[in-house]
């Protein structure tokens, strides 16, 4: 019944260790005025409301508006949600291995996973999804659409597509499996002897496994340097964050610290105890969507002098979540302590007077070159991105997947039959002819609706000419090949590559990492 499960919130009232089953509250609990005044409420709603109300959406609602009145990381899950999050942790889910984004306001399939259920169905790059299991997609966001195509195992799911090229549209019935969720998304050398690992899909059960498998392989390659990117990396698994650190740092240095409520027996400081830690000179990227685990890593390597760190200020999260399963599957997640870097300190941004929404999403604030949000670790090199049109951005992706199919009239002949496997760009080259730059012109006068001018184009060449040919190597190659052209006019990437000599010379004061940190202030 789900008004136990407000109580047991009520009790309770990174993600840290594994789930707690939670016991069910005592006869005195339920005995309690509260609680008493919460069924009559609900009775009362059930009894006398203009239509009859939604119970179990009520009651959700108060737990999730209850917990956030302590802090904006608490939250309670649905069964199945937190099912997902639980698979998500373990580096799988359910689905049907595809990515999907908004594109002009509509759900777009981006990429699809080699292998997968979607891939075996025949969806594709550039398909507009139009209805899932027959209900419409008009307004729906990316959250939305997942929600949608993820599902239980071996279960199937109807979607239906607008294909470029096609008259009507193609419903396609695809059946549900385990696809992986990997955290180290891209493995590559970016230069001779300089390695970038991309480990930006959270911290799960297995990504301490990935990173030492991608260091292994790129070692191999050559690599001498590395550049660990952990832009718009959310966090995850406290325990993978320490065992991420230890794979840098020396036995006996200290890598966070956890403090709980006074009086509980939550305190504890984590060590190192690897014998012999990876010495590469290290970058790390980061920017505002690097939070929790993965700020307890950049943190730990900026206070020990391990790594240089370049990009923007990250998100802030200091707090640390422990797991409480609770009855029908649901599941809680609540704040039981903070954790402190090694230097002591607390990187949690302020939430006391701030709305939910304000607190995640409100712009960040520029005081001089410095942004300033009251948290999160603050690069040693501070590299903002330029702000990207997204009109631009949605007009090249829907001038590529009529491009890739045969379906720009004076380029008839660029379509996926023809051209066989787009080759693998070199550095700085763009491939795109000025005739492709004219059809895309002419497509934009042929569809007005996207609402580009020729003037945003001219003054954006460059710009237009790289991110067509970034779809079309998706289109042919996926996400990942995208990525590693797109790097090259990444200038948080390029800086970070024009820092390595800071890196260089913390390598060469690595003798430091075993003084404790109070000794060299």
């Amino acid at each position: 019944m789900m008004i136990a499960i407000v109580v047991v919130g009520a009790v309770l009232g990174g993600i840290y260790g594994d789930p707690i089953e939670q016991s069910r509250p005592g006869r005195s609990m339920a005995n309690d005025r509260i609680v008493k005044d919460y069924v009559m409420a609900i009775q009362a709603l059930e009894e006398r409301y203009v239509v009859p109300p939604d119970k179990e959406r009520l009651t959700r609602t108060s737990i999730v508006r209850m917990l956030h009145t302590l802090d904006p990381h608490s939250n309670f899950f649905g069964r199945r949600d937190f099912s997902e999050m639980q698979d998500e942790q373990s580096s799988r889910f359910y689905g049907i291995g595809v990515t999907v984004n908004i594109r002009n306001g509509r759900i777009y399939v981006i990429g699809v996973s080699r292998d997968m259920p979607a891939a075996r169905a025949g969806l594709r790059y550039g398909d507009a999804i139009i209805a899932v299991d027959g209900v419409p997609t008009e307004n729906w966001t990316q959250a939305d659409a997942l929600k949608h195509v993820r599902g239980e195992r071996g279960t199937t799911v109807d979607i239906t597509v607008e294909r470029a090229g096609e008259a009507t549209p193609l419903t396609v019935v695809i059946r549900r499996d385990e696809v992986p969720f990997p955290s180290v998304r891209n493995t590559f050398l970016l230069r001779p002897g300089i390695g970038y690992i991309g480990l930006t899909g959270g911290f799960n059960q297995e990504t301490s496994e990935e990173l030492s498998g991608a260091i292994e392989d790129l070692k191999n390659q050559g690599m001498e340097s590395l550049l660990l990117d952990l832009r718009r990396n959310p966090g995850g698994l406290f325990k993978q964050a320490i065992q991420v650190c230890e794979m840098f740092l020396p036995r006996g240095v200290e890598i966070v610290s956890v403090r709980g409520r006074a009086g509980r027996r939550t305190d504890q400081v984590y060590r190192s105890d690897n014998a012999l830690p990876e010495t590469l000179p290290m970058v790390l990227l980061i920017n505002g969507e690097t939070a929790s685990a993965s700020e307890i890593v950049a943190g730990a390597m900026q206070d020990l002098r391990r790594a240089w760190i370049v990009g923007e200020e990250s998100f802030g999260k200091g707090l640390v979540q422990t797991v409480f399963r609770l009855r029908g599957g649901t599941g809680l997640t609540l704040t039981t302590a903070k954790y402190y870097t090694p230097s002591g300190r607390s990187i949690q941004r302020s939430y006391d007077n701030r709305g939910f929404y304000d607190y995640f999403y409100a712009p960040r604030q520029l005081d001089g070159e410095q942004l300033v949000t009251g948290g999160g670790i603050v690069p040693d090199k501070l590299v903002k991105l330029p702000e990207e049109n997204i009109q631009l951005r949605d007009a090249c992706f829907e001038f590529a997947r009529n491009l890739v199919v045969g379906q720009i009239p004076t380029l008839a002949h660029f379509h996926s039959a023809s051209m066989g496997s787009v080759p693998r760009p070199r550095r700085n080259e763009l491939y795109m002819k000025d005739e492709v730059i004219q059809a895309f012109r002419q497509f934009l006068r042929d569809h007005p609706e996207l609402n580009v001018r020729d003037q945003l184009v001219q003054r954006n060449l460059e710009y237009v000419s790289r991110r067509i040919r970034a779809e079309v190597i998706t289109a042919d190659q996926g996400i990942e090949a995208a990525e590693q052209f797109l790097i090259e006019s990444d200038s948080q990437a390029m800086t970070a590559l024009a820092e390595l000599p800071q890196a260089k010379k913390l390598q060469r004061e690595v003798a430091l990492l075993a003084t404790p940190v109070a000794a060299r202030r």
